[in-house]
């Protein structure tokens, strides 16, 4: 058993981690592609119970199951759309979470994040398709020791992306379930491209793809994720 923790800092709504950052903490604990199922609000700086096998393993929170994981074969999406780095960025600047955001701190997409402290990746809807699309060029602090992004923040990035995806702007979800298969290493520095795209809805789960690019259009990451919208308040 390990100990770990999500700190403040990797907030999504205020007072839980974000959903992609808090599934790629327990993913390190597996080789390979994995799916986690996020079964509880992961809470945010304290310690954590990391229990891990060869093909599973388990984030608790006392007797709370925080997050589940298991080694898959990889998500079974396919990327819709290579769009250049300029097209990318000029997405960017229609990002819907500029004018209404539920939770405008989130590590991965909040607006209201400084630079150089949430990841502030913004994308929007695509000129000449259905996806949305940023830009991301990630910094010394997201780096592991041989100068490459840890993973952690690549399934951050590969979050936020899917959910701006469904196409209904401030549509309360929250992030269920995610798998992610890793291409390549990404280094430090290197200007990738985001993509996220709608691939299903049923009822109040939906289902989006992403995707980290290189500035070329080659595969980096994907990911595969459900949402689950949630049950309007009753007064």
């Amino acid at each position: 058993m390990n100990t770990v923790r999500i700190d403040r800092r990797f907030r999504g709504p205020e007072n839980s981690g974000n959903g992609g950052y808090s599934c790629g903490v327990i993913a390190r604990a597996l080789p390979g592609p994995c799916e986690v199922t996020l079964r509880s609000p992961p809470p945010l700086d304290r310690d954590l119970q990391l229990h891990a096998d060869r093909d599973s393993a388990t984030m608790m929170d006392g007797d709370t199951i925080v997050a589940s994981a298991m080694r898959v074969d990889g998500p079974d999406v396919e990327v819709p759309r290579r769009p250049a780095v300029e097209e990318a960025r000029a997405a960017s600047q229609r990002y819907v979470g500029f004018y209404h955001h539920l939770y405008p701190e989130c590590f991965v997409c909040g607006p209201d994040r400084e630079p150089h402290d949430g990841l502030r990746i913004f994308a929007g809807p695509d000129a000449d398709s259905d996806c949305v699309a940023a830009t991301w060029t990630p910094e010394d602090d997201y780096a592991d020791a041989e100068g490459y992004v840890r993973s952690e923040f690549i399934w951050s990035a590969l979050d936020c992306p899917g959910y701006f995806a469904l196409l209904k702007p401030g549509l309360p979800a929250l992030l269920g379930r995610m798998s992610v298969r890793i291409d390549s290493r990404i280094p430090i520095a290197d200007t990738c491209i985001v993509l996220g795209w709608k691939i299903a809805t049923d009822g109040r789960k939906h289902t989006a793809g992403s995707a980290l690019l290189t500035a070329s259009g080659s595969t980096l990451a994907v990911a595969k994720s459900i949402w689950i919208e949630l049950k309007p308040k009753s007064h």
